[in-house]
């Protein structure tokens, strides 16, 4: 058997990749066996067995897949110097995300995978790992911003990164689902409610006065 490079080894990975991605978009997991992956490469079935062995494989390297391009999204909020503006730049990189006509499909099998989640353990496992990612980044943005007096103190943190989750998730569903919806809008209502988090200027300037009383 012919030695095959790193780049055409790489290369026959995604070229899998991309045909469990379309099958399972197209037919959900279950309906979606891993001969009709074979098909959809247009590989031998060793080819493919040779890389994954099983659907369940494939499901986790796609969820590793999503990891890794959600890792660069969410680098864009850690970039911003001011925590509310990196919550607001989140929101601007996920509606970029939400209305790719390219991320349908990576879409759809997120959705699936919610639902598999429910059977399977593993499943379960990644798409936690997934969550767990955005759910930090919005947590440490929201307590920096509770450190330096910008959001508010009664509100937890916890709390606030898994409500701005929920609602993301609800937009891929209605997105999949094709319901015709302003994303700009939804959006700017979204924006609204991050703002909705600061500390009122009263307050901000009195805690100010105060640390400035203090290290007088």
């Amino acid at each position: 058997m012919p030695k095959i490079s790193d780049k055409q080894r790489e290369g026959r990975r995604q070229q899998i990749l991309e045909a469990a991605l379309a099958c399972f978009a197209e037919d959900g997991f279950h309906q979606t066996g891993m001969a009709d992956i074979v098909k959809r490469s247009g590989l031998s079935h060793g080819a493919v067995y040779l890389y994954f062995q099983s659907k369940d494989d494939l499901i986790e390297a796609l969820a590793d897949d999503r990891h890794r391009r959600e890792a660069v999204l969410n680098s864009v909020a850690q970039g911003s110097g001011d925590p509310i503006e990196g919550l607001h730049a989140l929101v601007r990189v996920y509606a970029q995300w939400l209305t790719d006509p390219a991320g349908e499909a990576r879409r759809r099998v997120g959705i699936h995978g919610w639902a598999e989640a429910l059977r399977n353990r593993r499943v379960r496992s990644s798409v936690v790992e997934g969550i767990d990612m955005p759910r930090a980044l919005i947590v440490a943005l929201v307590e920096r911003g509770q450190h330096d007096g910008l959001i508010k103190r009664n509100l937890g943190a916890e709390a606030i990164a898994r409500v701005l989750i929920a609602i993301f998730q609800g937009f891929v569903l209605q997105k999949c689902w094709g319901e015709d919806f302003d994303v700009a809008a939804c959006m700017t209502a979204v924006d609204g409610v991050i703002d909705g988090l600061r500390t009122p200027k009263a307050d901000v300037k009195r805690r100010t006065r105060t640390n400035d009383d203090l290290h007088s």
